[in-house]
């Protein structure tokens, strides 16, 4: 069986580098799998590799949708499908790195989502509700659902709502057994050293531009509403205010992470590429 790579982990653990250090040895290229870094204009404010980091390794699914719009896990399943088939027909190895754990779920164990249209008058009623009001909303709707459901991300939680509305209850979301074998690195650091990179990483945001383009999305049309989604939806974003949500996100992420068994996991602060990697 054609042999996956999976580099996953919370923000700020390295794991794009550590994708192209892995692609240069084993003839790769990369697919993300980050939620935010799909969307075009979100560079600085989501960290996204730049051309000179990647080093010449093709990279896939970065700025696919436009940041206006909200763009489907479901949407992402079938293009990161597609990416992975294009990459194996050149003989190559397809890299997934990101840190999105329910993106990454998608792929690696072939979940079948539910087609439900977007119901766009429910999500302008839903929107103004913060998120701890949608997860009320949806505890009472569906409870079996709430139970796993990341409490905090609005954009799942209205989804959810809204597929609930339109089929009475959010269905077990089926699963085919993938036609990969997924090999999956995940990179951890310690508490204190993951608070001080991230830390680092939000004050290096603010030099490089963040407020400039969060700016530069409200002119593009980019709504309060969407920029909070994002995670930059303060009056006025402070790197205080940006590591706090930051580290609350990081903590989520592992959570997610933590109910996967198959995930090898590695410190970040000490992991060698040689140390991990076997040529397939």
């Amino acid at each position: 069986m054609q042999k996956v790579c999976v580099i996953l982990g919370q923000t700020a653990t390295g794991k794009s580098d550590l994708a192209v250090k892995i692609a240069k040895k084993l003839g790769g290229e990369v697919i993300s799998a980050d939620s935010r870094q799909v969307y075009k204009g979100l560079n600085i404010s989501t960290w996204k590799i730049t051309q000179k980091e990647m080093r010449g390794i093709p990279h896939h699914l970065l700025d696919m949708a436009n940041p206006r719009r909200v763009f489907t896990v479901a949407e992402y399943q079938k293009l990161a499908i597609y990416a992975i088939a294009e990459i194996i027909k050149r003989g190559k190895i397809p890299i997934i790195c990101g840190g999105t754990g329910f993106y990454i779920d998608a792929i690696t164990k072939g979940t079948i989502f539910p087609e439900v249209p977007p119901n766009i008058k429910l999500r302008k009623e839903l929107t103004i509700k913060s998120a701890i009001a949608l997860f009320k909303v949806l505890k009472k709707l569906d409870a079996k659902r709430a139970k796993n459901i990341d409490s905090q991300n609005k954009v799942r939680l209205i989804r959810a709502i809204e597929i609930v509305k339109a089929l009475g209850k959010v269905p077990h979301l089926t699963e085919k057994k993938p036609d990969y074998k997924f090999i999956k690195i995940g990179l951890y650091l310690p508490e204190k050293l993951l608070k001080k990179k991230n830390e680092q990483r939000v004050k290096k945001m603010f030099r490089a531009g963040l407020l400039g383009e969060i700016k530069k999305l409200k002119r593009a049309g980019v709504s309060d509403k969407r920029l909070k989604e994002f995670g930059f939806g303060y009056d006025k974003p402070t790197p205080e205010k940006v590591i706090k949500e930051t580290l609350k996100y990081a903590k989520r992420q592992m959570t997610w992470f933590k109910r996967d068994k198959e995930i090898k996991w590695f410190d970040a602060s000490k992991v060698k590429v040689y140390d991990i990697i076997k040529k397939p």
